[in-house]
């Protein structure tokens, strides 16, 4: 008899939501917003002093958090 093979669980979810057409839209949607967002994330802005902003976000524990400069 052969044992049968066993996918970790999370592997397995993951696999379910992309057999449903909806789930995997929505996935690659959201993917691809993020994908999107950090790319323009390193675009820089004409008259925003890089080091001014840095010092913001080191100075302020909300914002540093959000903080990728």
């Amino acid at each position: 008899m052969k044992p049968r093979q066993t996918r970790p669980r999370l592997i397995q979810a993951m696999v379910d939501a992309f057999r449903l057409p909806d789930l995997r839209r929505r996935i690659l949607i959201t993917f691809g917003l993020l994908v999107a967002f950090r790319f323009i994330a390193h675009i820089p802005l004409p008259g925003v002093n890089p080091v001014t902003l840095k010092s913001l976000f080191d100075n302020n524990a909300l914002l540093g958090m959000a903080g990728y400069v």
